[in-house]
């Protein structure tokens, strides 16, 4: 099942970012459209501490031969380049172990990605959410782009061109010394570049508090031309609406100049995912739910759109409502203890009662509206890393949030 999944990934993304294919559908010399055909347009490199360089006959040199450098450590504070090549070429798959793997370590630790000598990464998220684990809390776990076959190490196989060189920094932000990371970089060396190549790109931005009616950021606007390939979120449920389900927001895509409404728009959370009715823990290929732990308010789960892509011309931002939802009766009773929400609509099915109005509050009490599921704008605790490919290696979006952000209240 693995080698399946893993053979599907390479061709679906090599699809979405190699013009090596003619009119046809078939390839025109350069990457092979099958495992079994000969390539001499790229030559195979494995970068870790026993060839850091990647250089062709220099791997294992230390300790005649012998296992000489397996790993190495991270001091507090210090930043760890792991990976610094010219190119062109493409990495395919990047695996990491550390020693410390703590909530506090995956959130303190951010990996840095640099594409063309730029100054700014294209990459700059914390070690643990990158991988697809967000909350800093491991899991067990294989999708169609990361895995962690058993909760103690990080694979990622998204696939990432560069045109001049790539730089990969580990940034140990935390207080305490990291005594170990294994490490392999896997790449393939190409001959020349192809200009519909695209750069890799990931973000994360939370937020501890989400304002009513402001609709959390997935990936802030970004420009240029692209593909959106998908996200990571985590949850901390404001325990003040008790146990409401807090998952009736719906992602919005827009594109393209989109500005007040979205060209893309779900239905809701756990609809997105690719479930219903709620959200338990479940892991596909390019959907799931890693934790959905209710007795401590926490979720974190994933959407990657690889079969369904998102191309994008000049411009994409994505968004995700905080919306949640109860029936009437209970709803009523949190505006009694004076939570901060505000009502949207009554849903006696089949009909939709549309009661949100942005200048006042409908009061739940009157009589005309039926006792029914009522959803409404909430706070919570939202934090997303977003994927995502430029035709550009740097990008404009802020830095990365300080780690008071980072590791508020984590547990």
């Amino acid at each position: 099942m693995k080698i399946k999944l893993f053979t599907a990934l390479i061709f679906t993304l090599l699809y979405s970012c190699s013009s090596g294919r003619n009119d046809s559908g078939t390839y025109s010399g350069k990457i092979p459209s099958t495992m079994y055909e000969y390539s001499d347009f790229q030559e195979p490199r494995w970068v870790s501490f026993e060839n850091i360089t990647g250089s062709k006959g220099r791997g294992g040199i230390e300790n005649n031969g012998a296992k000489g450098h397996p790993c190495d450590s991270i001091t507090a504070g210090a930043t760890k380049t792991i990976l610094d090549i010219k190119g062109p070429g493409i990495i395919n798959r990047m695996w990491i172990t550390i020693s410390d793997r703590s909530p506090e370590m995956l959130r303190s630790l951010v990996i840095k990605i640099y594409w063309d000598n730029s100054e700014k990464p294209a990459v700059n998220v914390p070690f643990g959410d990158f991988f697809g684990i967000g909350l800093g809390k491991t899991a067990v776990y294989e999708n169609a782009l990361f895995a962690n076959p058993e909760g103690r190490s990080f694979n990622c196989f998204i696939q990432m061109p560069f045109r001049e060189s790539a730089r990969i920094e580990l940034v140990n932000e935390s207080d305490s010394h990291l005594p170990m990371i294994f490490y392999d970089v896997n790449l393939q060396m190409i001959k020349e570049w192809d200009e519909n190549y695209l750069y890799f790109h990931s973000c994360w931005h939370r937020d501890t508090a989400t304002l009513l009616a402001d609709d959390f950021e997935i990936m802030p606007a970004v420009k240029g031309k692209g593909r959106f390939l998908g996200t990571n979120l985590s949850v901390n449920a404001n325990p003040d609406y008790k146990d409401c389900w807090w998952g009736e927001g719906e992602v919005k895509i827009y594109l393209d100049g989109d500005k007040d409404l979205p060209t893309l728009v779900g239905s809701g959370t756990e609809d997105y995912i690719g479930t219903a009715w709620g959200q338990g823990a479940f892991f596909n290929k390019y959907t799931g739910c890693l934790i959905a732990d209710s007795k401590n308010l926490q979720w974190a789960f994933y959407r990657y759109h690889i079969i369904d892509p998102v191309y994008f011309k000049t411009d994409c931002r994505v968004t995700i409502q905080q919306i949640g939802g109860n029936n009437k009766d209970i709803v009523i009773g949190l505006q009694k203890q004076n939570v901060d929400l505000i009502p949207i609509t009554v849903h006696q099915a089949p009909l939709f009662i549309h009661i949100y109005k942005k200048d006042s509050t409908v009061d739940l009490n009157d009589p005309k509206l039926p006792i029914a599921w009522t959803n409404f704008y909430r706070s919570d605790d939202f934090a997303a890393t977003s994927y995502f490919y430029l035709d550009k290696p740097a990008n404009e979006l802020p830095d990365l949030q300080p780690l008071q952000v980072r590791k508020y209240k984590i547990r």
